[in-house]
């Protein structure tokens, strides 16, 4: 670990190590001492005695009841500044919801338990931690660079730019675009997965009734009701949906628990009651908590199934529904 090298963005290193003189020797490849990114710990686990997959399913329940506890200070605050931002009026909450507060906060409690039970039955212990491992898969994923590469390019095209790119443009690969790619995979099965179950609860007329209608008694969302369910709702939608998309990405355990806490903390925000410009997870797309909270009033509840990052499955099956559709529709009504 004395010896680091610097990369350029994919670049060959700054420095080669004097042991590699060329990139590709044959069958096989030859790099530069791993140098570690500022993210990644060679820790086994990220606490003394505490498992990696312990955090994984502890991350989510911490992320949801603070984040919850930041909106609940912010409703009990009392600032008026906040009155140009509350998506309702905050008697609404109270007249308007069905289910009382400690009715929903027992529903997420037995959410988070099942949440868990089910997590230490799923999770795997990450393999053993440290410069070796990395080295090699470094290695191997930079023979399956050169395969690529030299199909795509041509022998001669291909070895030159391996030469100059491949040490630089491994590490990229290894240590940031392959762990982001897996990372955005993994958020489009959460959404998939979400978005054809929720919008099957409220088509069939039995799953609504049995099922989902008890997340909308909610009609005014309210952050720490972002997973107010029926227990069958929460296993299959939430738990499951996120099962699936930490298998099918390949996740390691670190980034399950981002997975998780992130995923954990989008839901609550969505629910948060808040239309925030200075809320960073109500930045990073159009689905946030004035589009979801479109799907709680009656006239947007056969639309906005998507949940809980991005919109792109309501805006290609036509069930995208904004305020300004709202306004349309009220000027026809209004018409007639």
């Amino acid at each position: 670990m004395g010896e680091l090298f610097s990369y350029g963005f994919f670049g060959g290193p700054s420095t080669f190590n004097s042991t590699c003189p060329s990139f590709v020797t044959g069958e096989t490849i030859c790099l530069p001492p791993v140098k570690i990114p500022f993210y990644f710990s060679l820790r086994q686990n990220i606490f003394d005695g505490i498992p990696d997959t312990h955090i994984a399913l502890a991350a989510p329940v911490l992320a949801y009841w603070l984040l919850s506890f930041v909106f609940y200070c912010l409703d009990i605050s009392g600032w008026k500044w906040l009155d140009k931002y509350r998506i309702h009026e905050s008697e609404e909450v109270k007249s308007r919801n069905l289910a009382t507060r400690w009715e929903v906060a027992r529903a997420v409690l037995l959410q988070h338990a099942t949440q868990t039970v089910l997590g230490l039955a799923w999770l795997i212990e990450s393999p053993e931690i440290s410069v070796a491992r990395c080295q090699s898969e470094m290695e191997a994923l930079g023979k399956t660079l050169v395969w690529v590469v030299r199909h795509l390019l041509g022998e001669e095209t291909g070895m030159k730019f391996l030469e100059q790119r491949g040490p630089g443009m491994t590490h990229w690969l290894y240590w940031w675009g392959i762990p982001a790619a897996q990372i955005l995979f993994a958020l489009f099965i959460v959404d998939t997965w979400q978005y054809f179950l929720h919008r099957l609860m409220h088509t069939n007329k039995f799953l609504y009734k049995k099922i989902h209608s008890v997340h909308h008694r909610l009609y005014v969302p309210y952050a720490f009701g972002a997973l107010y369910n029926h227990p069958f709702e929460g296993f299959l939608l939430d738990s499951v949906g996120a099962a699936l998309a930490e298998r099918m990405s390949h996740l390691s355990i670190r980034q399950t628990i981002f997975l998780f806490a992130f995923s954990t903390c989008k839901t609550v925000d969505d629910h948060c009651g808040y239309n925030l410009p200075f809320d960073p997870l109500q930045m990073m797309s159009g689905n946030n908590a004035d589009y979801h909270d479109i799907h709680h009033q009656a006239i947007g509840i056969k639309s906005n199934f998507s949940q809980p990052f991005f919109v792109h499955w309501d805006t290609l099956l036509g069930t995208r529904m904004t305020r300004e559709d709202i306004q349309e529709r009220r000027k026809k009504v209004k018409k007639i």
